[in-house]
């Protein structure tokens, strides 16, 4: 699967398994609910079932929301743990890249990288 975005867009993975027959004004209630987010934000909110094997992807496009739904045949997706009273889980692009592709991406080893410092 193909999903192209740009750096600057924020991912927010939901922790809790959600029922995915809900569509886009239920999904973007459990964005501002679950989340405290706001789904107009140009943000991606990822949401799974209880089994792992489907994900759905919101995202709010200019003028309307797009969602992405993917259902795997075998296997299931790799989300992490969620924290006591955790709702929600940050991700980078690269990081939803690889839940799609069914890598388990909090065991993928990071090399180190150079990060410029923040101006002051």
């Amino acid at each position: 699967m193909m999903v192209s975005l740009p750096t600057s867009v924020r991912i927010w993975l939901a922790t809790q398994a959600t029922d995915l027959r809900k569509s886009f004004d239920s999904l973007a209630e459990l964005v501002r609910q679950q989340l405290q987010g706001d789904p107009l934000s140009g943000q991606l909110f990822v949401f799974r079932n209880k089994r792992a094997d489907r994900v759905k992807l919101l995202y709010w496009d200019e003028d309307g929301f797009v969602i992405v739904y993917k259902r795997l045949e075998a296997g299931t997706f790799h989300f992490p743990a969620a924290a006591a009273g955790q709702h929600g889980v940050s991700m980078r692009a690269a990081d939803l890249a690889m839940l799609l592709d069914g890598v388990d991406w909090q065991k993928a080893k990071r090399s180190k990288r150079y990060h410029r410092p923040a101006s002051a």
